[in-house]
């Protein structure tokens, strides 16, 4: 099982709309496709119309007794679930910090998710912690999506620093331009130059546009409302590039 991470430390920036895109183009691939909503805003279980609750809470999924299956939840579209996300993940760093071992029991939770699963989205809450530090050694990708603006671009850089300078397994990280305005030249100037970037950014870019918003209006993917717009063909682009790299 292949287990991607939407993440950046910085906020606002389309992690949530990613995740829940990508992982709907990757069920409509014909891969068996879970989400985990680690965010305790729980956005991507709002899309889906899944209650954001977890019996017995974060701590007790990541526990031996917590049994992950029991959590899952389908969504309308086939070969699609849920890890509804929970409030109680605000503490996640806290959970983390007081376990014992806590990517090993990371790795164990996943490894059980593996036997019904090709691919594991993780929509993560933007911060950088100790939570964070256990994901980086159980994902194969960080899927990380970047606006072209300064501060946004300034993140990845520090993103590119920590990820050198710490022990442990480093994951592949693939950076994308998210919520591109042509209309600012700013945005422009910057996705006309992306070998500026600490990270090579991978072709497909993301528009700022109504449709991605209308998300929330719809609680739905992006294509299966409006399939022939320019935001659902460009997730199916990214989610292209994203496999091809990871094969």
């Amino acid at each position: 099982m292949k287990v991607l991470a939407c993440y950046n430390i910085k906020g606002g920036v389309g992690k949530t709309a990613a995740t829940v895109n990508l992982a709907h183009d990757s069920a409509r691939q014909g891969a068996r496709t879970l989400i985990w909503d680690l965010d305790p805003q729980g956005a991507s279980s709002f899309y889906f119309r899944v209650k954001p609750k977890v019996k017995g809470g974060f701590k007790r999924l990541l526990m031996r007794k917590g049994r992950p299956e029991n959590a899952i939840r389908g969504t309308d579209y086939e070969g699609l679930d849920l890890i509804p996300a929970d409030f109680s993940a605000r503490h996640m760093d806290i959970t983390f910090d007081r376990t014992r071992k806590p990517t090993r029991k990371l790795k164990r939770l996943i490894k059980r998710l593996a036997k019904e699963y090709d691919v594991l989205f993780l929509d993560c809450a933007p911060s950088i912690g100790v939570g964070s530090e256990a994901l980086f050694d159980v994902v194969d990708a960080l899927i990380v999506p970047t606006i072209p603006t300064t501060l946004s671009v300034n993140t990845l850089r520090q993103l590119k620093k920590h990820l050198k300078g710490r022990r442990g397994r480093a994951p592949l990280v693939l950076p994308f331009f998210s919520m591109v305005d042509g209309r600012k030249a700013m945005h422009r100037k910057i996705c006309k130059h992306p070998e500026d970037l600490a990270y090579e950014p991978l072709r497909a870019r993301i528009p700022y546009a109504s449709t991605v918003e209308k998300m929330g209006v719809h609680r739905a993917p992006v294509w299966a409302f409006a399939a022939g717009s320019k935001p659902a063909k460009a997730y199916a682009r990214l989610g292209k590039e994203i496999r091809e790299e990871l094969e």
